[in-house]
């Protein structure tokens, strides 16, 4: 069998029943189930919400993204072997240690296989709830170019690339164009203070500005739970994004929960220890894909500079990227879940036709 057709790369065209248009972000497809299927499959599953609950189906895809824009490579490769699954399985692994410290639950009711969620409809927190332990990537270009203060925290003089800050630190930036609010532009990831929060709480979606507490202790929480696991691996969990929603719990009252995924190599820098105490960074994560695309291209100011965005779309449409690295980079997201996880990442040989037999077999989602 071609390596490229085990690479799910079209994940918005599966039959799922559904009466809403699927939404396809860069990674993910979300298939909103009806109300009738919504409220069977939490009877016959048993799922701890109400019983009114809207439901979705969120199907993970191979395809990798970087720079606001989807990659290939040669030979019809449309994505990246096992990276989808790979993904799922390291946010399922940190999900279920979250949820059995006692942090907090996840968006996640059931995982039929390792491409599919079966998750509850949140309202998201209007955050990239970012957390830094390391001195790197915009943080470090900001603190080249002379500025000292970051989403208002002041940074010392003297710090050095790539060196580890005295504390974690929350450098929060906007999910999303928020509109009106004092101080902070309606673009997408703008970084903003906790003061931009507690002031415009509900602009955030948030519920009280008590929540905005409870978030940063469960981003730190969080961060601390996956650091403490990669160090036991030799892995440093250099920085982070979460996202959080709130859901209704089975009495109908809001809590705050982990969204989206967490501790992945798509939303986190993981560092090689060895590697590092060697004084060189070894990338765990995409981090490695962008700064290999920003060499592979003569002109790197088109992936660096937004006002250039034409032309990076060109350049990821245009460009079939070598085989050797796509399968870096899968080898890359496959060794890291399995050494977090424990377990094998096994490539499935048609994706597709799994999820749509397990869906129909197992769920009576599929006509």
């Amino acid at each position: 069998m071609n390596l490229a057709d085990k690479v799910l790369a079209v994940n918005n065209d599966l039959p799922i029943r559904t009466d809403a248009p699927v939404h396809s972000g860069k990674v993910r497809s979300v298939y909103w189930l009806t109300e009738i299927d919504s409220k069977r499959l939490i009877e016959e599953k048993g799922y701890d919400v109400p019983s009114d609950t809207p439901l979705a189906i969120m199907v993970i895809s191979d395809r990798i993204s970087a720079f606001d824009c989807i990659w290939q490579g040669e030979g019809g490769m449309k994505g990246v072997p096992g990276k989808g699954a790979a993904l799922n399985a390291i946010s399922n692994h940190w999900f279920k240690l979250f949820k059995e410290q006692g942090l907090a639950d996840s968006h996640i009711l059931d995982i039929p296989h390792p491409f599919v969620w079966i998750v509850q409809k949140a309202k998201p927190v209007m955050i990239e709830a970012i957390c830094r332990q390391y001195i790197t990537g915009s943080m470090w270009r900001s603190y080249v170019k002379g500025e000292r203060e970051f989403c208002g925290i002041e940074l010392s003089e003297g710090l050095t690339k790539d060196s580890k800050l005295t504390k974690l630190l929350q450098t929060p930036s906007t999910k999303g164009i928020l509109e009106g609010i004092p101080g902070v532009p309606a673009v997408d990831d703008v970084n903003i203070t906790r003061k931009n929060i507690e002031d415009n709480f509900t602009a955030f979606n948030f519920k009280s500005t008590d929540d905005i507490a409870l978030y940063e202790k469960l981003l730190t929480e969080g961060f601390d739970v996956i650091s403490s696991a990669l160090n036991k691996l030799d892995q440093i969990f250099v920085d982070t994004k979460f996202e959080f929603g709130y859901v209704k719990d089975k009495a109908g009252n809001d809590k705050l929960i982990y969204m989206d995924e967490v501790g992945t190599p798509d939303s986190s820098r993981i560092w090689d220890g060895e590697e590092y105490r060697a004084g060189n960074v070894v990338e765990n994560s995409k981090e490695g894909f962008r700064q290999l695309l920003l060499k592979h291209f003569p002109d790197a100011d088109i992936l660096l500079n937004k006002d250039r965005m034409p032309e990076r779309e060109a350049l990821a449409r245009d460009n079939e990227l070598p085989l050797s690295v796509l399968m870096d980079v899968s080898k890359t997201y496959t060794d890291i879940a399995e050494k977090i996880t424990g377990e094998k990442i096994v490539l499935s040989d048609n994706p597709k036709a799994e999820i749509v037999k397990i869906l129909r077999e197992q769920y009576q989602l599929i006509d």
